[in-house]
């Protein structure tokens, strides 16, 4: 079945309730009477409620209405924000260089507005410590507390140990704030171009007349 609604010849009911172009209730007339009428208006007749009785149509330009529909639609899932949830493993015994890197990366994903899960893999002798991860999963959290928040406590799974970070901030704020960030970028690069242009015009001018010369 289409999802369409009918819409002028294709309708098929004796009578409808009849909606004006600006919305205005017409009242129950007859299907002849509802054609004539978007013709007159040269407008399509538009089913908008298949199940009433009778059904409900109402007098638009359906092109014109399937696009600014299609157009609302597009805009909508252009600033939808889908939450990703990043994954950061890390060993218990870390060294601290590979642990601010690591750290690094979590910080850039709850800027971005993405949950991290963060997986603590225990090897050998080090399943016996399960505290090492433990401490080591506080202590993550807490550096980057400003920045987001614990959404699933340390809990030990198998050889891993898992805590999920959520972001404070939410995905289309995040969106929204690098999309500035990168148009302020681009405005300040503009006037340096600016500036470098009559750098060269200026140095040009001086040049003249020593060529002329």
């Amino acid at each position: 079945m289409s999802a369409e609604p009918r819409i002028n010849d294709r309708i098929r009911v004796p009578e409808v309730r009849l909606v004006g172009p600006s919305g205005e209730q017409v009242g129950i007339v007859p299907l002849a009477k509802a054609l004539e009428l978007a013709q007159e208006y040269d407008l399509d007749l538009v089913e908008v409620a298949a199940t009433a009785r009778p059904p409900v149509c109402k007098l638009m330009d359906y092109g014109k209405f399937k696009y600014e529909s299609a157009m609302k639609a597009r805009e909508a899932r252009k600033n939808q924000a889908h939450t990703v949830i990043k994954e950061m493993k890390l060993r218990p015994k870390i060294d601290p260089h590979d642990y601010d890197t690591k750290k690094g990366h979590v910080v850039r994903f709850l800027k971005q507005g993405d949950k991290v899960k963060i997986t603590i893999m225990f090897r050998g002798r080090e399943q016996s410590r399960p505290e090492l991860g433990f401490r080591l999963l506080q202590r993550l959290a807490e550096d980057v507390q400003d920045l987001g928040f614990v959404e699933s406590n340390p809990k030990q799974d198998g050889r891993n140990m898992i805590m999920v970070l959520g972001p404070h901030k939410k995905k289309t704020e995040a969106m929204a704030e690098a999309r500035e960030a990168q148009a302020a970028r681009k405005a300040g690069r503009q006037p340096q171009q600016d500036e470098s242009e009559q750098d060269q015009e200026h140095e040009q001018q001086a040049q003249a007349p020593a060529d002329a010369g």
